[in-house]
Protein backbone atom coordinates (compact mmCIF):
# COMPACT_ATOMS: atom_id res chain seq x y z
CA UNK A 1 0.00 0.00 0.00
CA UNK A 2 2.65 2.45 -1.24
CA UNK A 3 -0.35 5.15 -1.92
CA UNK A 4 -1.40 5.81 1.81
CA UNK A 5 1.00 7.54 4.15
CA UNK A 6 2.27 5.53 7.06
CA UNK A 7 1.04 7.43 9.41
CA UNK A 8 -2.32 9.28 10.11
CA UNK A 9 -3.38 11.92 12.40
CA UNK A 10 -1.08 13.29 15.70
CA UNK A 11 1.38 10.37 13.81
CA UNK A 12 -0.27 7.28 14.74
CA UNK A 13 0.70 4.35 12.68
CA UNK A 14 -1.12 2.72 9.39
CA UNK A 15 -1.91 -0.79 10.26
CA UNK A 16 -3.72 -1.08 7.34
CA UNK A 17 -0.90 -2.93 5.33
CA UNK A 18 -0.11 -5.56 8.38
CA UNK A 19 -3.34 -6.72 9.68
CA UNK A 20 -4.64 -7.28 6.16
CA UNK A 21 -2.02 -9.96 5.92
CA UNK A 22 -2.74 -11.49 9.01
CA UNK A 23 -6.51 -11.54 8.44
CA UNK A 24 -5.77 -13.31 5.39
CA UNK A 25 -3.64 -15.58 7.69
CA UNK A 26 -6.10 -16.45 9.83
CA UNK A 27 -8.98 -17.49 7.07
CA UNK A 28 -10.41 -13.89 6.55
CA UNK A 29 -12.50 -13.63 3.26
CA UNK A 30 -12.06 -11.07 0.46
CA UNK A 31 -15.16 -9.51 1.88
CA UNK A 32 -14.08 -9.47 5.31
CA UNK A 33 -10.88 -7.85 4.17
CA UNK A 34 -12.41 -5.59 2.07
CA UNK A 35 -15.02 -4.48 5.02
CA UNK A 36 -11.90 -3.81 7.09
CA UNK A 37 -10.01 -1.57 4.64
CA UNK A 38 -13.24 0.24 3.91
CA UNK A 39 -13.94 0.81 8.10
CA UNK A 40 -10.07 1.53 8.56
CA UNK A 41 -9.51 4.18 6.00
CA UNK A 42 -12.47 5.93 6.62
CA UNK A 43 -12.40 5.80 10.57
CA UNK A 44 -8.85 6.67 10.48
CA UNK A 45 -8.79 9.00 7.82
CA UNK A 46 -6.09 7.58 5.87
CA UNK A 47 -3.38 10.31 4.05
CA UNK A 48 -2.33 9.64 0.84
CA UNK A 49 1.54 9.69 1.07
CA UNK A 50 3.31 12.59 0.91
CA UNK A 51 6.60 12.52 -0.97
CA UNK A 52 10.09 14.84 -0.73
CA UNK A 53 12.35 16.25 -3.20
CA UNK A 54 15.59 14.97 -1.83
CA UNK A 55 17.33 11.93 -2.20
CA UNK A 56 19.57 9.79 0.66
CA UNK A 57 22.91 8.22 -0.35
CA UNK A 58 23.65 5.03 1.76
CA UNK A 59 26.72 6.85 3.37
CA UNK A 60 24.63 9.54 5.14
CA UNK A 61 21.50 7.20 5.99
CA UNK A 62 21.89 8.77 9.37
CA UNK A 63 21.61 12.58 8.86
CA UNK A 64 17.83 12.40 8.66
CA UNK A 65 16.93 9.84 11.55
CA UNK A 66 13.30 10.86 12.84
CA UNK A 67 12.76 13.33 10.11
CA UNK A 68 8.83 12.00 8.95
CA UNK A 69 9.61 14.17 6.15
CA UNK A 70 12.02 12.01 4.57
CA UNK A 71 10.30 8.92 4.25
CA UNK A 72 10.29 9.19 0.36
CA UNK A 73 13.79 9.69 0.42
CA UNK A 74 14.55 6.46 2.60
CA UNK A 75 12.11 4.15 0.59
CA UNK A 76 14.01 5.03 -2.53
CA UNK A 77 17.58 4.52 -0.38
CA UNK A 78 15.85 0.94 0.50
CA UNK A 79 14.09 -0.13 -3.12
CA UNK A 80 17.74 0.72 -4.56
CA UNK A 81 19.20 -1.55 -1.93
CA UNK A 82 16.72 -3.94 -2.48
CA UNK A 83 17.40 -4.06 -6.02
CA UNK A 84 21.16 -4.26 -6.02
CA UNK A 85 21.62 -6.64 -2.52
CA UNK A 86 18.14 -8.74 -2.46
CA UNK A 87 16.17 -9.41 0.58
CA UNK A 88 18.64 -11.38 2.52
CA UNK A 89 22.00 -9.08 2.18
CA UNK A 90 19.45 -6.23 2.78
CA UNK A 91 18.23 -7.48 6.08
CA UNK A 92 21.81 -8.57 6.93
CA UNK A 93 23.29 -5.38 6.08
CA UNK A 94 20.40 -3.03 7.82
CA UNK A 95 18.84 -4.50 10.33
CA UNK A 96 21.78 -4.39 12.78
CA UNK A 97 22.04 -0.87 11.59
CA UNK A 98 18.56 -0.14 12.68
CA UNK A 99 18.22 -2.28 15.98
CA UNK A 100 19.00 0.97 18.63
CA UNK A 101 15.76 2.79 17.04
CA UNK A 102 13.54 -0.13 17.23
CA UNK A 103 11.12 2.27 19.28
CA UNK A 104 10.25 4.03 15.99
CA UNK A 105 6.60 5.00 15.74
CA UNK A 106 6.03 2.54 18.99
CA UNK A 107 7.97 -0.35 16.94
CA UNK A 108 5.68 -0.11 14.14
CA UNK A 109 8.69 0.49 11.94
CA UNK A 110 9.45 -3.17 13.18
CA UNK A 111 6.17 -4.72 11.98
CA UNK A 112 6.09 -3.26 8.65
CA UNK A 113 9.18 -4.87 8.16
CA UNK A 114 8.39 -8.32 10.17
CA UNK A 115 5.10 -8.48 8.11
CA UNK A 116 6.97 -7.73 4.65
CA UNK A 117 8.44 -10.79 5.24
CA UNK A 118 6.01 -12.59 6.63
CA UNK A 119 3.93 -12.07 3.19
CA UNK A 120 7.16 -12.78 1.34
CA UNK A 121 6.75 -8.81 -0.49
CA UNK A 122 10.14 -7.04 -0.89
CA UNK A 123 7.87 -4.03 -1.61
CA UNK A 124 6.76 -3.91 2.06
CA UNK A 125 9.87 -5.03 3.67
CA UNK A 126 11.14 -1.66 1.73
CA UNK A 127 8.61 0.40 3.18
CA UNK A 128 9.09 -0.64 6.73
CA UNK A 129 12.57 -0.22 6.89
CA UNK A 130 11.99 3.48 5.45
CA UNK A 131 9.41 3.83 8.20
CA UNK A 132 11.55 2.89 10.60
CA UNK A 133 14.18 5.05 10.00
CA UNK A 134 11.88 7.92 9.28
CA UNK A 135 10.11 7.69 12.67
CA UNK A 136 13.47 6.94 14.48
CA UNK A 137 13.01 6.47 18.39
CA UNK A 138 16.62 6.10 19.82
CA UNK A 139 16.92 3.43 22.57
CA UNK A 140 18.67 3.20 25.42
CA UNK A 141 22.32 2.86 24.98
CA UNK A 142 25.33 0.28 27.04
CA UNK A 143 26.90 2.06 29.40
CA UNK A 144 28.71 -0.60 30.72
CA UNK A 145 27.39 -0.68 33.76
CA UNK A 146 26.69 -4.90 35.12
CA UNK A 147 23.22 -6.04 34.10
CA UNK A 148 20.36 -6.09 36.88
CA UNK A 149 19.22 -9.72 36.14
CA UNK A 150 18.33 -11.89 33.56
CA UNK A 151 14.48 -11.90 34.48
CA UNK A 152 12.63 -9.63 32.13
CA UNK A 153 9.76 -9.77 35.11
CA UNK A 154 12.26 -8.25 37.29
CA UNK A 155 13.76 -5.68 34.44
CA UNK A 156 9.95 -4.30 34.42
CA UNK A 157 9.62 -4.42 38.82
CA UNK A 158 12.76 -2.12 38.63
CA UNK A 159 11.53 0.78 36.05
CA UNK A 160 8.85 0.67 38.17
CA UNK A 161 10.66 1.40 41.49
CA UNK A 162 12.47 4.60 40.22
CA UNK A 163 10.90 7.16 41.83
CA UNK A 164 10.91 9.92 38.61
CA UNK A 165 8.07 7.88 37.21
CA UNK A 166 5.50 8.20 39.04
CA UNK A 167 3.44 10.53 38.50
CA UNK A 168 4.35 11.65 34.97
CA UNK A 169 2.07 12.46 32.52
CA UNK A 170 0.55 9.84 30.03
CA UNK A 171 0.25 10.68 26.33
CA UNK A 172 -1.98 9.70 23.90
CA UNK A 173 1.47 7.90 22.00
CA UNK A 174 3.26 4.77 23.02
CA UNK A 175 6.59 6.30 21.84
CA UNK A 176 6.11 9.60 23.47
CA UNK A 177 5.48 7.95 26.98
CA UNK A 178 8.74 5.66 25.68
CA UNK A 179 10.76 8.70 24.97
CA UNK A 180 9.54 10.56 28.34
CA UNK A 181 10.87 7.83 30.30
CA UNK A 182 14.04 7.32 28.70
CA UNK A 183 15.13 11.07 29.59
CA UNK A 184 14.09 10.37 33.22
CA UNK A 185 16.80 10.19 36.22
CA UNK A 186 17.50 6.65 37.27
CA UNK A 187 17.03 5.78 33.55
CA UNK A 188 20.07 6.29 32.50
CA UNK A 189 21.44 3.16 32.64
CA UNK A 190 18.23 0.94 31.06
CA UNK A 191 20.29 -0.46 28.38
CA UNK A 192 22.33 -2.29 30.46
CA UNK A 193 19.32 -3.97 33.33
CA UNK A 194 18.58 -6.91 31.10
CA UNK A 195 21.40 -9.73 30.67
CA UNK A 196 21.05 -11.07 27.38
CA UNK A 197 21.69 -14.01 26.69
CA UNK A 198 20.22 -17.09 23.95
CA UNK A 199 17.30 -17.57 25.79
CA UNK A 200 16.22 -13.92 26.28
CA UNK A 201 13.86 -14.00 23.49
CA UNK A 202 12.02 -16.61 24.89
CA UNK A 203 12.39 -15.20 28.47
CA UNK A 204 11.05 -12.10 27.03
CA UNK A 205 8.22 -13.60 24.82
CA UNK A 206 7.18 -15.37 27.85
CA UNK A 207 6.73 -12.09 30.19
CA UNK A 208 4.55 -10.48 27.82
CA UNK A 209 2.00 -13.21 26.96
CA UNK A 210 2.26 -13.48 30.79
CA UNK A 211 1.57 -9.57 31.40
CA UNK A 212 -0.61 -9.30 28.36
CA UNK A 213 -2.78 -12.43 30.18
CA UNK A 214 -2.58 -10.48 33.72
CA UNK A 215 -4.02 -6.90 32.18
CA UNK A 216 -5.16 -7.07 28.88
CA UNK A 217 -3.11 -3.94 28.51
CA UNK A 218 -2.64 -1.85 25.24
CA UNK A 219 1.26 -1.90 25.86
CA UNK A 220 1.62 -5.20 26.75
CA UNK A 221 -0.17 -6.31 23.50
CA UNK A 222 2.26 -4.66 21.94
CA UNK A 223 5.30 -6.43 24.01
CA UNK A 224 3.64 -9.90 22.69
CA UNK A 225 3.15 -8.77 19.13
CA UNK A 226 6.54 -7.39 19.14
CA UNK A 227 8.18 -10.11 20.21
CA UNK A 228 6.97 -12.16 17.64
CA UNK A 229 8.19 -9.29 14.71
CA UNK A 230 11.58 -9.99 16.42
CA UNK A 231 11.57 -13.50 15.94
CA UNK A 232 10.42 -13.01 12.58
CA UNK A 233 13.04 -11.11 11.42
CA UNK A 234 15.87 -13.21 13.46
CA UNK A 235 16.89 -15.29 10.93
CA UNK A 236 18.30 -12.50 8.59
CA UNK A 237 20.70 -10.88 11.08
CA UNK A 238 22.97 -11.07 13.45
CA UNK A 239 21.66 -8.69 16.04
CA UNK A 240 18.45 -10.24 17.73
CA UNK A 241 20.11 -10.20 21.22
CA UNK A 242 20.79 -6.64 20.81
CA UNK A 243 17.24 -5.87 19.54
CA UNK A 244 15.30 -7.92 22.55
CA UNK A 245 18.14 -5.22 24.45
CA UNK A 246 16.44 -2.30 23.18
CA UNK A 247 13.23 -3.32 23.08
CA UNK A 248 12.82 -4.51 26.42
CA UNK A 249 14.23 -1.39 28.20
CA UNK A 250 11.21 0.04 25.83
CA UNK A 251 8.81 -1.97 27.05
CA UNK A 252 10.25 -0.97 30.67
CA UNK A 253 9.83 2.59 29.72
CA UNK A 254 6.14 2.14 29.87
CA UNK A 255 5.70 0.90 33.04
CA UNK A 256 3.67 4.11 34.12
CA UNK A 257 1.66 3.80 30.68
CA UNK A 258 0.88 0.63 32.16
CA UNK A 259 0.09 1.20 35.77
CA UNK A 260 2.87 -0.24 37.28
CA UNK A 261 1.40 -4.11 36.89
CA UNK A 262 3.08 -7.27 38.74
CA UNK A 263 3.39 -10.71 36.96
CA UNK A 264 1.24 -13.53 38.29
CA UNK A 265 2.74 -15.99 39.78
CA UNK A 266 3.50 -19.29 38.27
CA UNK A 267 0.90 -21.33 39.71
CA UNK A 268 -1.74 -18.58 38.90
CA UNK A 269 -0.30 -18.42 34.89
CA UNK A 270 -0.55 -22.34 35.05
CA UNK A 271 -4.51 -22.16 36.58
CA UNK A 272 -4.92 -20.18 33.81
CA UNK A 273 -3.29 -22.62 30.87
CA UNK A 274 -5.61 -24.66 32.10
CA UNK A 275 -9.51 -22.75 31.41
CA UNK A 276 -11.65 -23.78 29.20
CA UNK A 277 -10.65 -22.20 25.88
CA UNK A 278 -11.78 -22.30 22.27
CA UNK A 279 -9.61 -23.81 19.62
CA UNK A 280 -7.83 -21.58 17.26
CA UNK A 281 -10.14 -21.85 14.47
CA UNK A 282 -13.26 -20.58 16.50
CA UNK A 283 -10.63 -17.93 17.58
CA UNK A 284 -9.60 -17.07 14.26
CA UNK A 285 -13.43 -16.59 13.15
CA UNK A 286 -13.98 -14.04 15.63
CA UNK A 287 -10.86 -12.18 14.99
CA UNK A 288 -11.60 -11.84 10.78
CA UNK A 289 -14.90 -10.48 12.01
CA UNK A 290 -13.07 -7.88 14.20
CA UNK A 291 -13.06 -4.04 12.71
CA UNK A 292 -10.25 -3.03 15.56
CA UNK A 293 -6.77 -3.46 13.52
CA UNK A 294 -5.26 -4.99 17.26
CA UNK A 295 -7.68 -7.89 17.84
CA UNK A 296 -6.14 -9.19 14.15
CA UNK A 297 -2.65 -8.28 15.22
CA UNK A 298 -3.04 -9.90 18.47
CA UNK A 299 -4.69 -12.66 17.46
CA UNK A 300 -2.28 -13.52 14.62
CA UNK A 301 0.95 -13.29 16.92
CA UNK A 302 -0.19 -15.33 19.70
CA UNK A 303 -1.06 -18.20 17.61
CA UNK A 304 2.55 -18.01 15.88
CA UNK A 305 3.75 -17.60 19.23
CA UNK A 306 2.15 -20.44 20.32
CA UNK A 307 3.03 -22.72 17.56
CA UNK A 308 6.98 -21.75 18.56
CA UNK A 309 6.65 -21.93 22.41
CA UNK A 310 4.13 -24.26 22.91
CA UNK A 311 1.95 -22.07 25.98
CA UNK A 312 -0.91 -22.37 26.08
CA UNK A 313 -1.59 -18.99 27.95
CA UNK A 314 -1.32 -17.41 24.44
CA UNK A 315 -4.51 -18.81 23.53
CA UNK A 316 -6.25 -18.22 26.68
CA UNK A 317 -5.06 -14.41 26.24
CA UNK A 318 -6.05 -13.86 22.58
CA UNK A 319 -9.49 -15.24 23.55
CA UNK A 320 -9.76 -12.89 26.51
CA UNK A 321 -9.37 -10.54 24.40
CA UNK A 322 -11.99 -10.85 21.91
CA UNK A 323 -14.27 -11.72 24.26
CA UNK A 324 -14.65 -15.77 23.91
CA UNK A 325 -13.47 -15.98 27.50
CA UNK A 326 -14.29 -14.85 30.88
CA UNK A 327 -11.61 -12.59 32.93
CA UNK A 328 -8.62 -14.38 33.66
CA UNK A 329 -8.39 -13.37 37.74
CA UNK A 330 -5.67 -13.90 40.21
Amino acid sequence: MPAFGSEFALTFANHAPMVLVAQARMGGSPAQMQRFFDFYSGYKRLLPFQDCAFDIAPDDWQAYLGERRAEGAYRRLFDAEMAALGRAALLARWLPRLAPGIGASAFHGLMRTAYGVIDDNDAEIVLGLAYWCATWLMMPARTGTAALTDDPAAVLAHAGSIPAMHGQPVHPLIWHNMRQSFGLPGFETAGDWLAINDTACARCAAASIALFAATQDFCALHAVTGMHWIRVLAPYHGATPEMVRCFWAGVAALMNEMGYPALPAPATLDRWRSLPCPDWPEIFHAACQSLDEHDLSLTFSAQQEEAVYGDPLYRRAAARRLGLIAEMTA
